[in-house]
């Protein structure tokens, strides 16, 4: 047996070339079912990306108290939304879970105790995003909460320890919005965002496309319309998940940029 069949033993993933690292802006649950320039993005970006082993995505949608990790076969296919067609309450994506993967990304995270949950699944932050990039629905799907109680700087610190996940076939996915204030949504206007709006997400894809991680983990401290952009923090957070896994001189670049509704920001993010 080959040291790389060795490996792939012990842990179920061969090692594999560093994976590259997604952020999603996901949007409405809708994108799910829609054809429109950001279900486009998607896949168009599922047919650049190599084939990965597995996927552990961090949803804005799953927050807890403690930091879990999914560990069961199947996950189910979670509607956490109301008030939309049947069409999209009739969607399943039925990937396979990890528990491997699951158990890997627990042991990767030595700063934080992980516990491994078998009652979550998908929700509507990964499997509506995920459906257009892999939509055979054949590759494992392992979800990551976010914990309530950490502040911005404990998640950007934990994440970076899932790194060496990426030379394993891991795709990483960070999954929310990072301008995202629903409290003040223009539903007349599908396209273009208020005027702070435009003013945060462009520092933000500064600071990003820059390597200034510190302005973006202390993102309280920019000002007004940083504050109006993410009055609360979950639809954030899984960008500073994706950004802290960054490596030196790795390319990062931005698709589906723009912003819907005054104030939703679909901006996406690839580094690697």
């Amino acid at each position: 047996m080959t040291l790389r069949e060795l490996a792939k033993a012990a842990d179920g993933f061969a090692p594999t070339p560093t994976m590259p690292v997604l952020f999603l802006g996901h949007g409405s649950p809708m994108n799910a079912i829609e054809d429109n320039p950001f279900t486009q993005g998607w896949q168009r970006m599922g047919k650049d990306l190599p084939h990965p082993n597995a996927i552990l995505c961090i949803s804005a949608h799953w927050e807890t108290r403690g930091t879990y990790v999914t560990g069961m076969d199947r996950p189910r296919t979670i509607h956490d939304f109301g008030g939309f067609p049947q069409a999209l309450f009739d969607v399943q994506y039925p990937a396979p879970g990890s528990p491997e993967l699951a158990r890997l990304s627990q042991e990767a995270m030595t700063t934080a105790h992980v516990g491994i949950d078998h009652a979550w699944g998908l929700d509507h932050g990964a499997w509506s995003v995920i459906i257009h990039l892999f939509p055979k629905a054949d590759i494992p799907v392992v979800q990551l909460s976010l914990d309530r109680n950490l502040k911005p700087e404990q998640h950007y610190a934990l994440a970076r320890e899932l790194s060496s996940l990426r030379k394993k076939g891991i795709l990483i996915i960070g999954s929310g919005n990072m301008v995202h204030n629903l409290g003040v949504i223009d539903w007349h206007n599908p396209d273009g965002g208020f005027d702070w709006a435009l003013e945060a997400g462009t520092r933000m894809k500064q600071l990003i496309t820059s390597g200034d991680h510190s302005a973006l983990v202390n993102y309280a401290a920019n000002g007004k319309a940083f504050q109006l952009s993410i009055p609360t923090p979950e639809h954030y957070l899984p960008l500073l998940y994706t950004l802290a896994l960054k490596q030196d001189k790795e390319p990062v670049s931005l698709f589906n940029d723009r912003l819907v509704m005054g104030s939703i920001a679909m901006t996406s993010v690839r580094i690697g």
